[in-house]
Order: structure tokens, then C-alpha cells, then sequence
């Protein structure tokens, strides 16, 4: 039987593997959007077309956004449909969401410039559905609270990173890369990178601590007055600097630092970058590391 700690453990590094997948289901379900929102200005257009006196527009729309080549690539991609099928990838469930979004793509610069412009074929075409990711898409509040009425394990900071993996699968379709779609994970390393580090950071968490403690004492800090979210980030960093041989410290410093930025007090990535840098000062001569 499982000792406490043991099941502590079990039950986070599963926590992570869930977390792991949802943020995988975002992925699709961010490629599944261009093409219901497509499908739904189609039917727009063939509702105009066939209502009672229709204008001369009407009757002879501009195709270009339903006739996008992405799209089309897209919604006929068989590793897509699968997906979608096995997790039920829909946002079908959700119309009005759909219909304001589409209302919002379409009054946008983006759009309409796109209408507009004489250059045609994938690369325009995958072009503007990037554009229309970053500027319309990605940033909308409605967005955002529709994602986390979705799943508990979404939210802005997971938009915006899924985001940029879909900008770049769309450009990646139209170079006509055979493997445009991104796997979960590239390979075998890639995917027990994430268990290791999370296992490591939390077995060596209070010789870490204890580190973190000594240095902060050394710089005159208060360790009383550490922000949590730092002391995470610098728990995590030790175990990756400790754990991972073939990172370069400055790689791992980057990385750290960077979230302390994005995830903690406006002086936090200083702050973690001062103690970071000590510790791989003080690890190197005490030889329980050979970085630089």
C-alpha cells in the first residue's frame, strides 16, 4: 500500500497528465473553430441568397472567406476529424457564441482586408486566419469566459500560449508540411520531461528551500517576505538545474525568470534572477553541479 506522501504524488503527477491532455483538447479545439465558423457564414450566405427578393450582392456574395483553402485543409485533415470524434471537439453546443464571434470576425480590419485584397491561395488564405487568432480571437473576453466555462483546466495564460501553437500549425499547413498537426508530444523525452520535473521539484523541494533560504539570507532579504509564486518558480529551476544535465543553466535561468515576469510581482523576475544566479554560483563549486 501506498504511503501518504506516495499517493500525494500518484495523485498529482496524474493531476498533471490530465492537465497535460485538456490543454492538448484546447489545441483542437481551437483548429475546429475556423471551420464551424466557416460553415456558419456559408449557410448565412445561402440564406440570403435564397430569401424572398434578394439583392444583387446577395445573390452574388463574395466566397473568398467560405472558399479559404486553410479551412478546407482543415476540416478534410483526417487526424483533425478523429480527434474531434474520440473527444467530441465541438462548438456546436455554444450557437451564440459562434454567432458573435463570426459578427465580430467580420467587422474586423482583418477580414475585411482580406475580402478585399486580390492575392489568393494557402498562404493568403492561412495568413488572415493567423491575423484573425491574434487580434479578434485570442484577445476577446468572451473568449476567455467561454474556454473556462468549458473546462476548469483552461484559462487566459492557456489561450494565449495554445494560441501561438495554432499560428503556427496554420502557417505549417501552408508550407505543405506532411506533419503539419502538432502531436502532444514530440517523443518519449518530451513526454516524461514533465513527470520527471514535477517529481523532482517536489522530492527535492526541502533541500531546495533550504538553499533558497541561505542565499536569501545572504543578500539580506527577508525569506519571511518571499512571494509563494517565487519560491515555486526557484524550487522548480533548482530541480531542473540539478536533474537535467543536458540544459545549459542559462537556459533554465532564462525560462524561470521569464515566468517569475509573467506570473509573480513586477519585481520578482529580478529577484529570482539574483538568487537563480547565486545558486548556480554556489551548486558549481560544490560540485553537485557542472554548469555554467
Amino acid at each position: 500500500m501506498l504511503t501518504r506522501p506516495e499517493c500525494t504524488l500518484a495523485k498529482a503527477l496524474k493531476d498533471l497528465d490530465n492537465c497535460l491532455a485538456k490543454t492538448y483538447e484546447l489545441y483542437h479545439y481551437l483548429m475546429k473553430l475556423p471551420v464551424e465558423l466557416t460553415h456558419i457564414q456559408e449557410m448565412r450566405l445561402d440564406e440570403a441568397r435564397n430569401k424572398y427578393l434578394p439583392t444583387e450582392e446577395e445573390l452574388n456574395p463574395n466566397t473568398k472567406f467560405v472558399d479559404n483553402q486553410l479551412v478546407k485543409a482543415l476540416a478534410s485533415n483526417e487526424m483533425l476529424q478523429q480527434f474531434a470524434q474520440e473527444h467530441t471537439v465541438t462548438w456546436n453546443d455554444d450557437p451564440i457564441f459562434e454567432r458573435l464571434m463570426l459578427d465580430k470576425i467580420i467587422k474586423s480590419d482583418d477580414y475585411n482586408d482580406y475580402m478585399n485584397s486580390q492575392e489568393t491561395g494557402m498562404e493568403a488564405d492561412s495568413m488572415v486566419w493567423q491575423q484573425l487568432m491574434k487580434h479578434v480571437i485570442l484577445p476577446d473576453e468572451l473568449m476567455a469566459e467561454t474556454i473556462e466555462q468549458k473546462s476548469l483546466f483552461w484559462t487566459d495564460d492557456d489561450l494565449d500560449l495554445v494560441g501561438q501553437f495554432v499560428c503556427k500549425t496554420f502557417r505549417r499547413i501552408a508550407d505543405g508540411a506532411e506533419d503539419a498537426i502538432l502531436p502532444m508530444f514530440k517523443d518519449d523525452e518530451d513526454s516524461d520531461f514533465g513527470k520527471n520535473l514535477f517529481t523532482a521539484a517536489v522530492t527535492m523541494m526541502p533541500e531546495n528551500n533550504a538553499l533558497i533560504d541561505e542565499l536569501v539570507q545572504d543578500s539580506r532579504w527577508d525569506k519571511d517576505r518571499i512571494v509563494l509564486m517565487d519560491r515555486i518558480i526557484m524550487c522548480a529551476a533548482l530541480a531542473e538545474l540539478r536533474t537535467f544535465d543536458k540544459i545549459p543553466a542559462p537556459v533554465t535561468l532564462n525560462e524561470y525568470i521569464e515566468l517569475a515576469k509573467n506570473f509573480s510581482t513586477a519585481g520578482s523576475g529580478q529577484f529570482v534572477n539574483g538568487i537563480l544566479n547565486n545558486a548556480v554560483k554556489k551548486l558549481n563549486k560544490e560540485g553537485k553541479i557542472f554548469k555554467r
